[in-house]
């Protein structure tokens, strides 16, 4: 079985926030949404203090407590572990928001673009454009995975078919594939590093790892 999965090492992440831009340029998220974001994180106590970046996003969870709570079951989860929203059935309610741990999910009030003005000939185009009213977060760019394993190309190894921030990430930080294979390098990279998943005592098993 399929379980898609991502690595991010904690020791090459630079902060640039390039995988941020990225995602909202491919997704065309509205100002002050943030599917991907880099935190900037002071760890330690003085004078043993270390700066760290953090890159957070959806966990993908294999228990998601954003999906039990969905009245209208638009949040989902796919046999290959992503954790997606059905724009047609979110009625855009919160109750994800504030169930997620993670802070990961957004709602679109309102679509206004980026210089208070008409929508740029971009933010037309932008898939999100006419979602108003519903929550959003990141899908692991699952249109490309499909698209790309439809062409028989392998998500992870292949960039058409990887979530996008894995593409853009500069310092090749974040690691993309399938957890359940274990000769895929996400797999490996996890069995081999020092590796922890965030709010893992809340039981929703996060598909997303750093490792340093």
């Amino acid at each position: 079985m399929t379980r898609w999965g991502m690595a991010i090492d904690l020791r090459r992440c630079i902060g640039c926030q390039t995988c941020t831009i990225a995602c909202k340029l491919d997704n065309g998220t509205p100002p002050n949404i943030y599917w991907r974001l880099v935190k900037d994180i002071e760890i330690g106590r003085y004078p043993n203090v270390k700066r760290i970046f953090l890159p957070l996003q959806c966990m993908h969870c294999a228990e998601p407590p954003c999906l039990a709570v969905c009245p209208t079951t638009a949040t989902q989860k796919r046999e290959d572990g992503i954790v997606y929203i059905d724009y047609s059935r979110c009625i855009g309610c919160g109750y994800c928001i504030l169930a997620c741990p993670y802070d990961a999910r957004w709602l679109v009030k309102e679509r206004r673009g980026f210089f208070n003005s008409e929508l740029t000939k971009p933010e037309q185009l932008s898939p999100l454009n006419d979602k108003i009213g519903v929550c959003t977060k990141c899908d692991f760019c699952m249109d490309r995975i499909d698209e790309g394993l439809a062409r028989g190309l392998n998500p992870g190894v292949d960039p058409e078919a990887t979530p996008v921030c894995v593409g853009s990430c500069i310092a090749k930080a974040l690691v993309f594939g399938d957890l359940d294979d274990p000769d895929s390098e996400v797999s490996r990279i996890v069995r081999e590093r020092p590796a922890f998943r965030l709010l893992t005592e809340m039981g929703t098993e996060p598909s997303i790892y750093y490792v340093w």
